[in-house]
């Protein structure tokens, strides 16, 4: 069962890597065997993590990516598959932020940023990278959503709305790539990360949050990731165009 797991000899990029889900995944995807691009529009932090991959005997580099620009991701693609040697097979967009404010407060701005980093990101950086992908079976692309994609929440109709996106482009693009071999899926992880220091430090938001959890607590990154190594792995050879909640039983 453990060959279902190994990653050995395939190459990954994962985007928003410097830190909470983003950096374990990557690690988590290294330990499988995976040669990792850790990316992040802070390169001195993926760095950072690149090398506490490689102190722990993994295989990676780091590299800038702004995925709202698409020539930041086409030489981030190009720099994954050199990785080893000329091939993709494990694309993680995983890069986002959030604006979070009461519908009437919203501006155009913060709306137009969060489609431009979440939607246009995943697009950019999945677009440069599908020259790369092989379509022996081992491709793989793992979408980043939230339980705001799928159920909305208050104060965060763009960030929402950015995430339903990611849905649906994640179930169209599988349709799409299925008969070429590559799996398309997307994830929807709850874990204590910047992100998400807000709500888990307000005395208010984070009761209810607590309310909406059936496991009673915040996830560590790293009880993500190996998700993402499922999803990325031969144990999902036959998975595609799915979303998965790793949310300690909130998206029930």
């Amino acid at each position: 069962m453990r060959g279902y797991f190994d990653l050995a000899g395939r190459s990954a990029l994962v985007t928003g890597a410097a830190g909470g889900i983003g950096s374990a995944v990557a690690q988590a995807l290294a330990d499988a065997g995976a040669a990792v691009l850790v990316t992040d529009i802070d390169k001195d932090a993926a760095a950072v993590v690149a090398q506490r991959i490689s102190d722990s005997g993994g295989r990676a580099e780091a590299a800038a990516l702004d995925v709202s620009d698409r020539d930041s991701a086409d030489a981030a693609a190009a720099q994954a598959a050199a990785l080893t040697g000329g091939a993709l097979h494990i694309v993680v967009n995983n890069a986002g932020v959030t604006r979070p404010a009461m519908f009437d407060k919203t501006t155009p701005e913060s709306f137009r940023l969060l489609f431009d980093i979440h939607v246009m990101g995943a697009f950019n950086v999945t677009q440069a990278a599908l020259p790369f992908i092989p379509i022996d079976g081992t491709g793989r692309i793992v979408n980043v959503t939230s339980a705001a994609g799928l159920t909305g929440t208050l104060g965060q109709v763009n960030y929402s709305a950015a995430k339903a996106g990611i849905i649906g482009f994640t179930k169209s693009l599988a349709r799409e790539l299925a008969t070429k071999g590559i799996t398309v899926n997307a994830l929807a992880p709850l874990a204590a990360t910047p992100m998400t220091e807000t709500i888990r430090t307000n005395e208010k938001f984070a009761a209810n949050m607590m309310n909406r959890i059936p496991m009673k607590r915040w996830a560590e990154p790293s009880e993500i990731a190996g998700a993402f190594v499922f999803m990325a792995s031969d144990a999902a050879s036959y998975v595609t165009g799915q979303v998965l909640p790793v949310d300690g039983g909130m998206v029930i």
